[in-house]
């Protein structure tokens, strides 16, 4: 069942209000007191409602088993990241799982996982379908309305509570930066905004874990040292071009013939290869010590999780299907096969144990001003690459729907990139309706079948 943007909107909103409340029961019952659990001072749990879009968007299609595994692995890389950024920003530890069995840095852990594949799962199959009957009955321009109204609020309501929670970290370093900080607005106000906030999450969370600043050694004068934006952005750029130029090869091996598969109208550069790479190093950079048996199964579920999301993702923007495994045993919908979500673990483990501490190298090798110089070129050249990129795809798919070109951009695309130069630059590019993806259920012998 596909859903629109508002009924999206509206599915983030509920599941926000459900986690909270189910966050502010839980911790009641602990503690014996209300509390508001939320990041945010209105009753919502972002966390659950970005979960719950994000499991609408791309695992819809998916039912049984597979939804499951799709909740709890996405859900659960969901609180990892949250808990970490949480870390990050303001050195404190919101919850701590440490004392449980089958925990990872005390952020996530196997029996709250398995709660958010269960959640996922109903949430999906029975509360989607429920909540978007409901909606129906609200009139539609009052609905559209009360969402704008909702959502202005609640990122006013975000970025007013970051401000004030990264104040309060600087707070527990040195008091005189939060002054300063206040000195922008009125200062009684401010400080009464800061109280209030500082009690409340002071209430919600009193196990709180204070941590200093994690201080990594970084070589003053050397480019992209350690791993940030600009060590990032070149191994995504190199992972582009090498993934290129693996499946070039792959290509010609397996069919026995040159095609491109590059993902932008110019240059050889595989956007798919080229964010895995940047996003397995950034996830599993602090796991690169760990054992090839852990950065294995790591990588093989996170990649079968990113290359499903890819799949679903080209399909609803562009309308077409670019790579298609139906033909392939054990696939999921055609967009995931076993074979190669384990060729994303073995991958994962070649490039932290192998290819990852060379590339870094090399990287910090550039010279440092001229480094962050060209940088900058690259990321203006890769987002105009990737913009035109999408316009041509855009473009493509209108025409083979029908739509004339009667504005500037049409008629610039159809000029530049007609279908037989997009057919040589995406030769496996199929229309979405051509393809037929169909919905994915899971039998209960375990195996994979189609609906």
């Amino acid at each position: 069942m596909g859903y629109t943007g508002y009924e999206i909107l509206w599915l983030f909103f509920v599941y926000s209000f459900l986690g909270w409340v189910l966050e502010t029961v839980a911790a009641a019952l602990q503690q014996k007191q209300f509390v508001n659990r939320g990041l945010v001072n209105a009753p919502l749990c972002v966390i659950y409602g970005i979960s719950a879009a994000v499991m609408t968007i791309f695992y819809g299609e998916l039912h049984g088993i597979w939804l499951f595994a799709a909740g709890f692995i996405a859900s659960t890389l969901i609180e990892w990241t949250a808990g970490h950024l949480i870390e990050r920003l303001y050195h404190e530890r919101w919850w701590d799982y440490s004392n449980i069995k089958g925990n990872l840095d005390g952020y996530i852990c196997l029996p709250v996982s398995v709660f958010w594949g269960v959640l996922s799962f109903a949430a999906m199959e029975w509360g989607n379908p429920l909540l978007t009957d409901l909606f129906e009955l609200i009139p539609t321009l009052p609905g559209e309305i009360l969402l704008w109204i909702l959502t202005v609020i609640l990122l006013v309501d975000i970025v007013a509570t970051l401000c004030i929670l990264t104040g309060r970290s600087r707070r527990m370093e040195q008091w005189e930066e939060v002054d300063s900080w206040l000195s922008g607005i009125s200062s009684r106000l401010g400080r009464k905004i800061y109280g209030w906030t500082d009690r409340r999450i002071r209430r919600a969370y009193p196990n709180v874990i204070h941590r200093k600043k994690a201080a990594e050694a970084v070589k003053e004068g050397v480019f992209a040292a350690g791993c940030g934006f600009y060590k990032l952005f070149w191994l995504f750029a190199i992972g582009s071009f090498l993934g290129d130029i693996v499946e070039t090869l792959f290509c010609r091996m397996k069919a026995g013939v040159w095609m491109s598969r590059s993902s932008l109208v110019w240059g050889p550069f595989s956007l798919v290869w080229g964010f895995a790479i940047a996003a397995a190093s950034l996830l599993l950079y602090r796991y690169r010590d760990r054992s090839d048996r852990f950065i294995f199964l790591a990588g093989t579920f996170l990649g079968g999780a990113y290359e499903y999301i890819c799949s679903v993702l080209s399909e609803l923007v562009f309308g077409k299907v670019f790579w298609d495994y139906s033909h392939m045993m054990f696939n999921l919908g055609g967009r995931i096969n076993l074979l190669y979500c384990l060729f994303w673990g073995i991958a994962a483990v070649v490039w932290m144990k192998g290819l990852y501490p060379v590339f870094s190298r090399w990287i910090e090798k550039i010279p440092l001003r001229p480094g962050k110089m060209l940088t900058w070129i690259l990321v203006v050249f890769f987002a105009v690459n990737m913009a035109v990129s999408g316009l041509a795809l855009i473009r493509s798919d209108q025409r083979a729907d029908g739509v004339p070109a009667t504005q500037q951009w049409q008629k610039v695309m159809d000029e530049h990139f007609d279908d037989a130069k997009l057919q040589k630059i995406y030769p496996n590019a199929k229309d979405a309706e051509d393809v037929g993806v169909p919905e994915v259920t899971g039998g209960t012998d375990g195996s994979v079948g189609s609906e």
